[in-house]
This record gives C-alpha cells, structure tokens and sequence, in this order.
C-alpha cells in the first residue's frame, strides 16, 4: 500500500489545480450565455469526483487485501518448509 502512496498523491496534486482552472474557464466563458448547462456540468463533475475518491479508497482497500493475503501465503509456505524438513 505504501507503493500506491506517492502515486496517489501525485495525482492528487496534480489533478486538483486542472479541477480549478477548468471551474474557472467554464464560469468565464459562460458568463455571457446561461449558467445553467455550466452548473449542471460542473455538478457532474463534483458527482464523478465523488465516485472517483470512493472507487479509489475500494481500490486501495482492496490492493491492502491482496498485500495481507500474500504475505500469510509466504508465512505459510515457510511454515510448510518447516514441517517438511
């Protein structure tokens, strides 16, 4: 799981600041025209953001499962070893 931090938390610092430029060139270029389809998008946006944080705890839940998983495979293996010596 420690593999999967810096990962993270690049794509955290990079994909926030994008986040915000683009909040401010949809609120920008719509502010001549209605604000409507721009406040739906950006909704969605938030919306699939949200889905995003929850699919990525899930896969970082599920990545730590896997790590515990093969270590009791190596601990068992050993053990085998051991049992058959």
């Amino acid at each position: 799981s420690t593999a999967n931090a810096p990962e993270d938390d690049a794509s955290n610092r990079y994909s926030r600041p994008e986040r915000t430029a683009y909040g401010r060139y949809s609120r920008d270029a719509n502010s001549s025209g209605s604000s409507l389809p721009s406040n739906s998008l950006e909704k969605r946006i938030e919306e699939l953001e949200r889905e995003l944080a929850k699919e990525r705890q899930e896969n970082a839940r599920l990545m730590k499962m896997a790590q515990d998983k093969e270590e009791l495979i190596g601990k068992l293996k050993e053990e085998i070893d051991l049992l058959n010596r």
